[in-house]
């Protein structure tokens, strides 16, 4: 079969991080319409991407206006759906979105969807099923990136699998000279709570200890770097970027003969020290001076495996908010692959 460009609807487009996967995926597209009403997020894609072709408001879009659309994608807001929300379900305003993407796939009858959302109650999930008429798959972005992010997937993309876990951690996202700016303060409780063994969750996240600021108990938590990140946020204002443990000094016990010191070691926030001088089988590495620092808007794209710098040319402030909104492009991609064996 002849592989031809295909046309691409996106609602809830944010910044575009299902062009990116398209893109990623070598499935070439012919137009790209993109359902969006935040201006930074408008401006992001645009900069990135600028053929995209903006539609503005989802409830505007009028889908029998538009070209043959080959793909609808998108991941309507889920803040009535969220375990983490106040669950209000389909009466919240943001949540009903859900039938605009109900509306557009009866208007273009793609010949693929995919719809995301966050982990919901059962009763929810049924519904959004009913709707589409596929069931969903449930993945978490922490098999291909070093986030922690469950979320549903409603697709007729055919052959869609869970994906091999890559072992990815915080350690392996962390740029090699971050903004020291973002460097927080010394940590609560560290020991007292951990006894300076870090204890991994069964979803991979180590909370070692919390930061010493004002907040709900989940802005505060601080999470050791060979671990998973917790679940993005839109970030925005009063630290809550996620923050995850430094050491500022390392220092290595050293034996010779009977004499025994400490080799003090400048350490990285990759996690890297300098060259060792003396190397001995049993040294032990002791840690002091613990603080945190919040990670930066390069580690977030990262988390979301979305290229470096991709959101820079707005504000901090925006980018966290739309990183927090995007996508995990590494688990699309995969999604996507199912269409791109079938030459689309």
């Amino acid at each position: 079969m002849e592989i031809t460009k295909i046309n691409v609807l996106s609602l809830f487009d944010g910044m575009s991080c299902g062009q990116i996967a398209l893109d990623q995926s070598g499935i070439e597209v012919d137009k790209y319409y993109a359902s969006e009403i935040d201006k930074y997020a408008i401006e992001i894609a645009k900069k990135n991407y600028p053929n995209t072709i903006p539609v503005g408001d989802v409830t505007k879009v009028d889908g029998t206006q538009l070209d043959k659309i080959d793909l609808l994608i998108g991941g309507s807001p889920c803040q009535g759906f969220s375990f983490a929300g106040k669950q209000l379900n389909f009466n919240d305003p943001r949540s009903a979105l859900f039938f605009e993407f109900v509306r557009l796939l009866k208007e273009t009858k793609p010949k693929y969807f995919l719809l995301e959302n966050v982990r919901m109650k059962k009763e929810f999930q049924d519904i959004i099923t009913e709707y589409l008429g596929v069931e969903p798959i449930m993945i978490n972005s922490s098999l291909l990136s070093a986030q922690n992010r469950v979320r549903f997937y409603w697709t007729n993309i055919p052959n869609v699998t869970q994906p091999i876990d890559k072992g990815i951690v915080i350690n392996d996202i962390l740029e090699e000279a971050p903004d020291m700016s973002r460097k927080g303060g010394s940590l609560e409780s560290y020991f007292d709570k951990h006894k300076d063994q870090p204890i991994f969750s069964r979803d991979g996240l180590c909370h070692v200890g919390n930061a010493e600021i004002n907040g709900n108990e989940s802005i505060k938590r601080v999470y050791h770097p060979d671990g998973k990140a917790p679940t993005l946020t839109t970030m925005q204002g009063g630290h809550r970027e996620p923050k995850i443990l430094c050491a500022a000094i390392r220092g290595r016990q050293i034996t010779e003969g009977s004499k025994e010191y400490t080799q003090m070691l400048e350490v990285r926030d990759d996690g890297k020290t300098n060259t060792l001088t003396t190397v001995q089988k049993d040294n032990v590495v002791t840690i002091d001076n613990k603080y945190y620092r919040k990670l930066s808007p390069t580690e977030c794209e990262r988390l979301q495996t979305a290229p470096d710098n991709y959101t820079e040319g707005v504000s901090n402030s925006q980018r966290y908010k739309m990183i927090g909104n995007g996508w995990t492009v590494a688990i699309i991609k995969h999604i996507f692959r199912g269409m791109k064996n079938e030459n689309y």
